[in-house]
């Protein structure tokens, strides 16, 4: 599933969206050059969980936890981790644990990532710096479960599949 974005204001509404219907123990794993947006995904979706404050990239912490919402959250950055992968971080307990994991740079912990996940790639536009292309790709009924809905609830606040 597709969907085209016009502004960041519109990528962090679509991330809101998601975050409205997410469970314990969700993965989301956020794909995307630098300044793609995948920190403006991740402030979004943390004003779904109702989280508010200052969310950012944890560059040099690897993890930032938040624990003011509905569910916690846990936001890794693991883009310093290239060629050393995960093992020694234990990441498998925030994957299982209470909250939800939105990982930037999955690419260098894939051999830590669990089976079932929801990837989400966003693209820049060539032509217009706002406009973005968020790809999900669900590995799992759950998740593609919660695709569906997430289609659904953005048709209804107008943002459509394309």
């Amino acid at each position: 599933m597709e969907f085209v974005v016009e502004s960041s204001a519109e990528t962090a509404k679509l991330a809101q969206l998601l975050a409205s219907f997410v469970t314990a123990g969700d993965v989301i794993l956020l794909e995307g050059d630098l300044g793609a947006g995948k920190t403006t995904f991740t402030k979004g979706f943390a004003a779904g969980l109702g989280i508010h404050g200052n969310v950012k990239s944890p560059t040099f912490n690897l993890i930032k936890e938040y624990h003011q919402g509905r569910l916690p959250l846990y936001h890794m950055d693991v883009y310093r981790l290239e060629g050393v992968g995960g093992a020694d971080l234990g990441l498998e307990e925030y994957f299982n644990g209470t909250g939800v994991s939105v990982v930037e740079w999955p690419q260098f912990v894939a051999e830590d990532l669990p089976a079932e996940r929801l990837t989400i790639k966003i693209n820049k536009s060539k032509r217009n710096t706002e406009k973005r292309l968020l790809e999900f790709i669900p590995i799992g009924a759950h998740f593609v479960a919660e695709c569906q809905q997430l289609a659904k609830v953005a048709a209804k606040n107008g943002i459509k599949p394309s």
